[in-house]
C-alpha cells in the first residue's frame, strides 16, 4: 500500500493528531471565549449536527431481522453497559494505588461507560463474515440507550461538576443529542430513495466535527498551565486499553462457545466485537456536555482516544484469525451433516 493510499485510510488517526499539535501551538482560538466561540459552536451546534447526522444515516429498516434474537441483544447490551463498567472500576481500584495521573484512570472509566459504536464493529464484522444484522440492531440500540444510560454512568461512577447541575445536563444532552437524532431519523423516512442513492459521505462529516471537538477540548487544556502528561502513564494505560480489550474477547468468546450456549460462529463474531468496541463519535460530545467546566476534561479524552485506533486495530488484527475459525467450523458443521447415522 503506498504512501498515499495509507494516508486515505488512516486521514482520521492522523486528523487527530494533527488537531492536537495544533492546539498545542495555538490554544488561544479555540478556547472558551476565543475566536471560534466552542461554548456555541461546539456546545450546541457541532454536537446537534453530529448526532442528526447519525440520525439521518441510520438504516434502521436493515434492524428489524435481528430483533428477535433476544438472548443476543441481551449479553451484549448487559456486558456493554453493566459488566464493562464495572469490571473497569474494579481495576481502578488497583490502578489509583499506582502513580499514574489519577485523571487518565478517571478516563478510563469513561471508557467502561461508553456504548458500543454504529461504524467499527458492523464493518469488522461483516468483514469476519459473522451475524452482521445483529451487529447493526446491537450497535444503534446500544447507541440509543446509550444517550440516557451513560451520561447515568458517568455521574454514577465519577460524580458531576459542582457549577454543571444534574437537569441541566440531561436537558442539554435532550436537546443536542435526542432532538437531533429523531429529527434525522424522521427526515430519513421521506428522503431514504435519494439518500440511498446518493451514497453521502455521513461518516466522513461526523469525523470532520469530531476533529473540531477534539481541538477545542485540548485547546482549553493546553491554556491551562497546571496539565501535564507523563509518558510512563500513558504507556501504562495504553497497554491496560490492549489488555482490557483481549481479556474482554477472551471472555466473551469462551462464554459463547460454551455448550450449550446458543450462539452460533457468526453470533459469537458479533458478540465479540460490538461489547468490546466502544463509540468516540458519542463518547467526546458527551463527556464535553456531562463533564463541562473541568479543566481536565482533555486528559479525560485521553484514554477514549487511544481506545477507539486501539479497538479497529486490534479488530483488524483478528480479521484473519477469526476467518479461519469461522471457516473451519463450517466445514465442521457440514461434515458432521454428511455423516451416516
Amino acid at each position: 500500500m503506498g504512501l498515499l493510499a495509507r494516508i486515505r485510510k488512516e486521514w482520521f488517526i492522523i486528523g487527530i493528531v494533527v488537531v492536537i499539535l495544533s492546539a498545542k501551538l495555538q490554544p488561544s482560538f479555540g478556547v472558551k471565549g476565543g475566536p471560534l466561540r466552542p461554548e456555541y459552536t461546539v456546545s450546541y451546534v457541532a454536537v446537534s449536527v453530529i448526532f442528526f447526522n447519525s440520525g439521518l444515516s441510520l438504516k434502521s429498516e436493515e434492524l428489524t431481522s435481528a430483533v428477535l434474537h433476544f438472548r443476543l441483544h441481551l449479553l451484549v447490551q448487559s456486558f456493554t453497559l453493566i459488566f464493562f463498567p464495572l469490571a473497569v472500576w474494579l481495576l481502578l481500584k488497583l490502578l489509583a494505588l499506582t502513580a499514574i495521573n489519577p485523571w487518565l484512570l478517571k478516563g478510563l472509566q469513561t471508557v467502561g461507560c461508553m456504548p458500543p459504536p454504529v461504524s467499527s464493529a458492523v464493518i469488522l464484522t461483516k468483514a469476519v463474515g459473522g451475524n452482521e444484522a445483529a451487529a447493526i440492531f446491537n450497535s444503534a440500540f446500544g447507541s440509543f440507550l446509550g444517550i440516557v444510560v451513560t451520561p447515568v454512568l458517568l455521574l454514577l461512577f465519577l460524580g458531576s461538576s459542582s457549577s454543571v447541575p444534574f437537569s441541566s445536563i440531561f436537558s442539554q444532552l435532550f436537546m443536542t443529542v435526542v432532538v437531533p437524532l429523531l429529527l434525522g431519523q424522521l427526515c430519513r423516512r421521506f428522503l431514504r430513495e435519494s439518500l440511498e442513492r446518493r451514497k453521502l459521505p455521513f461518516g466522513t462529516v461526523s469525523s470532520f466535527i469530531l476533529l473540531l471537538i477534539i481541538y477545542t477540548t485540548f485547546c482549553d487544556t493546553f491554556s491551562s498551565p497546571d496539565v501535564e502528561l507523563e509518558p510512563t502513564s500513558l504507556l501504562v494505560v495504553v497497554l491496560t486499553i490492549f489488555s482490557i480489550q483481549l481479556s474482554f474477547m477472551l471472555i466473551l468468546f469462551l462464554f459463547t462457545r460454551r455448550s450449550g450456549s446458543g450462539f452460533t460462529p457468526a453470533d459469537t463474531v458479533a458478540i465479540l466485537f460490538c461489547s468490546t468496541h466502544k463509540s468516540l463519535t458519542l463518547g467526546i460530545p458527551m463527556l464535553k456536555i456531562v463533564f463541562s467546566g473541568y479543566q481536565q476534561l482533555s486528559v479525560m479524552s485521553v484514554p477514549l482516544l487511544i481506545y477507539h485506533p486501539a479497538q479497529i486495530l486490534l479488530g483488524s488484527l483478528l480479521v484473519p484469525s477469526f476467518k479461519a475459525w469461522m471457516t473451519s467450523r463450517q466445514k465442521a458443521v457440514k461434515l458432521t451433516s454428511l455423516t451416516p447415522i
